[in-house]
């Protein structure tokens, strides 16, 4: 292949897949190189089928629960085979959708292993062949890979990742889960929805401790009684091997504790895929583990771009996808316009959660002045409605100017209408501002402005505080 390149872009998950069409958008002569599906990570192993399985295991729960609704079942049961079926279905789906994509964009898509050379080049590696091709600029989106932490026994058959914990054809009897973040209460929420016993163990003291401290108590609450261990503040020692499973020993307030299970998951986070990914001496500057970059996401080699998981950041889908609209923008002479500082989190077990900005502990830790307006779904008609457990909605807002700062939600569809509030955020909104909108009754978005309204202590569905 003799063609030289604008852009060669290594990784077709979110990021690669559409840096490399904004970037042929723009006129750029644009490929991209994948050994795997197109889509990555995200869309094959992470989060389009893990959001299958609760689908598909929040469906079934709900039915087992539909007499609160004077609705009926019995006999109620699941097909473990059909659900990792409509699971392969959707993200097989997906993926050609990536490659028709990339085709209709004149993307070049090339199969095979990208190595970056010194010389900036990059050789394809298929099989025994090889190819080298010449490119004017580099763009590494190589994502990641599941995180191993150095505890004795994580190499015994029975201890999982999250890649291998997707390929089991048969549901756990019981599965012991190291870690107690987004991927962690994931999990716990699809197994055991499907009957599988299971158990928790996170080292900080609360589950996604990341998010509003209040989200992780409810989380908690609501994941206990639905029959999930949860041990927090513990560290595991060791992971070892019997003969009806596993064991696995930690400490909890300073008393050990052993626990057996089926299986381990290993769900403590993701690391670089750097794996075969540079020649001799063409590695970039590292730190601990990542490319570094500027905020043009150059790296210390010229010409050479590094975006997603590569490198320090949230380790999210829709960052890597805004990351390489930047980037691409960029690389054709472009003003970006995402602004990259601002990304929703979110955690979709049921009720979902999501945030976005400044947490009230946030700012609390800066030092910095703001008010919060919370709403209760228990006095949201539509929450009601779908019986909903314990949800509410935070807005944050800068105490003087009633700037919105932050939002966090737990409530039915808090994925979607977070978006509401980063909106808000990019465009310096004030909670005045927000509120001249009207929203639709009756929905679960209306308490996005209820929440607002409590900002000025004048929200109509809030009993009025004590004086």
């Amino acid at each position: 292949m003799e063609t030289t390149f604008d852009l060669i872009v290594i990784g077709a998950g979110p990021g690669g897949y559409t840096a490399a069409i904004k970037a042929a958008q723009s006129g750029l002569q644009t490929a991209v190189i994948e050994e795997r599906e197109c889509g990555g990570t995200c869309l094959n192993r992470g989060c389009i089928p893990a959001k299958a399985m609760i689908h598909a295991s929040s469906l079934y729960r709900e039915i087992q629960e539909a007499e609160q609704f004077g609705i009926f079942a019995s006999d109620v049961k699941y097909d473990y085979g059909k659900i990792l079926a409509y699971k392969e279905e959707t993200t097989a789906s997906l993926s050609q959708g990536v490659e028709r994509l990339l085709k209709a964009n004149k993307v070049e898509l090339i199969r095979g292993k990208g190595v970056l050379q010194k010389d900036g080049t990059v050789v394809v590696k298929s099989g025994s062949e090889e190819s080298v091709l010449q490119t004017r600029q580099v763009l590494l989106a190589a994502g990641s890979k599941p995180l191993i932490i150095p505890i004795p026994g994580l190499d015994l058959p029975g201890v999982l990742t999250s890649d291998e914990l997707f390929r089991l054809t048969e549901v756990p009897d019981s599965l012991l889960i190291i870690g107690g973040g987004v991927i962690s209460v994931e999990f716990a929420s699809i197994f055991q929805a499907l009957g599988t016993k299971v158990t928790i163990i996170e080292a900080m003291p609360r589950l996604i401790p990341n998010m509003d401290k209040e989200i992780s108590q409810n989380l908690r609450m609501i994941l206990k009684k639905r029959g999930i261990d949860i041990h927090v503040g513990a560290a595991v020692q060791s992971v070892a091997q019997k003969e009806t499973g596993l064991i696995s020993t930690f400490f909890e307030k300073e008393k050990e504790i052993q626990i057996d299970s089926q299986y381990v998951l290993c769900a403590v986070g993701r690391c670089p895929n750097t794996d075969g990914l540079f020649a001799k001496g063409a590695q970039p500057d590292m730190e601990r583990g990542r490319i570094v970059v500027d905020d043009t996401f150059r790296t210390s080699m010229e010409n050479v771009y590094a975006i997603g998981d590569l490198i320090q950041g949230a380790q999210l889908a829709h960052t890597a996808s805004a990351q390489g609209v930047y980037a691409a923008e960029r690389l054709a002479g472009k003003t970006p316009e995402v602004d990259l500082t601002i990304i929703p989190g979110c955690v979709y077990t049921d009720p979902e959660i999501a945030s976005v900005g400044m947490t009230e502990d946030m700012a609390k830790e800066q030092e910095r002045a703001v008010t919060v307006g919370k709403f209760i779904m228990s006095a949201n008609g539509k929450s009601l409605i779908s019986k909903e457990e314990r949800g509410f909605i935070k807005i944050v807002a800068d105490a003087e100017s009633g700037v919105i700062l932050g939002g966090q939600m737990m409530c039915a569809r808090a994925t979607d209408m977070i978006g509401e509030v980063g909106t808000a955020i990019a465009n310096r909104l004030t909670a005045h501002q927000m509120l001249k909108a009207m929203r639709a009754h009756p929905t679960y978005n209306e308490a996005v402005g209820e929440a607002l309204e409590d900002i000025f202590g004048s929200a109509v569905h809030v009993m009025p505080k004590k004086r």
